[in-house]
């Protein structure tokens, strides 16, 4: 279950932000920089990281908060599932990373995954569309909130290629999935994936 205390962290974060977004009264401001201040102690509490650290995140988020939008891509060869290895933390996970301005969930899908992988694809079906917060995923939340959206893709060109994110590329059956990276995906999640493709009428996952 989802820690309380990052939910309310979050809550009192995004009434901060919008009110700096629209308030024009300058005791109000105030009042609203006093709650991010607040935000950024109770996670700081939970965290033991800096508070310091925290609001300089916090005051970077401005205009309405809304969720970051995370693309991964899952992609088959030979009832093989492509992951990479991320040299952060020398663990596994499918290739993605956050949606850029200016292109489509697909296209982001396609350009994450040539850049850690070197792998050409093209998006077929999305897959999932998923709140990373949610407790039910078991991943570590994300300050700001993630929605997720993974695309299962085919590969039409390209070799294995690491990049300066990622140091190693590999196809692996469902039985000798590496250790994963969990903030990014999860063994379960691995495992729907599968369920995908062996069924490909499947509707896409949500929520």
């Amino acid at each position: 279950m989802q820690s309380k205390w990052l939910e309310w962290a979050q809550q009192i974060q995004a009434i901060a932000q919008k009110g700096l977004l629209y308030s024009k009264n300058a005791y109000q401001i105030e009042d609203y920089k006093l709650l991010r201040n607040i935000a950024a102690e109770i996670i700081s509490n939970h965290t033991r990281i800096e508070q310091s650290e925290i609001l300089d995140l916090l005051v970077q988020e401005i205009g309405y908060p809304t969720p970051k939008v995370g693309v991964f891509a899952a992609v088959f060869e030979d009832d093989k599932i492509l992951l990479v290895k991320e040299r952060s933390d020398g663990l596994w996970t499918l290739p993605g990373g956050f949606a850029e301005v200016g292109e489509s969930p697909g296209e982001v899908a396609v350009r994450e995954t040539f850049e850690e992988s070197g792998y050409e694809v093209k998006p077929v079906k999305l897959l999932f569309a998923y709140d990373n917060n949610n407790s039910k995923h078991g991943h570590t939340p994300f300050l700001q909130g993630l929605y997720k959206l993974i695309f299962q893709c085919e590969i039409i060109g390209g070799s294995p290629t690491p990049s300066i994110e990622t140091a190693e590329v590999d196809f692996f059956t469902e039985n000798n999935i590496p250790q994963l990276s969990i903030r990014r995906v999860t063994p379960t999640q691995i495992n729907r994936i599968f369920e995908h493709y062996r069924n490909p009428n499947l509707s896409t996952d949500f929520d």
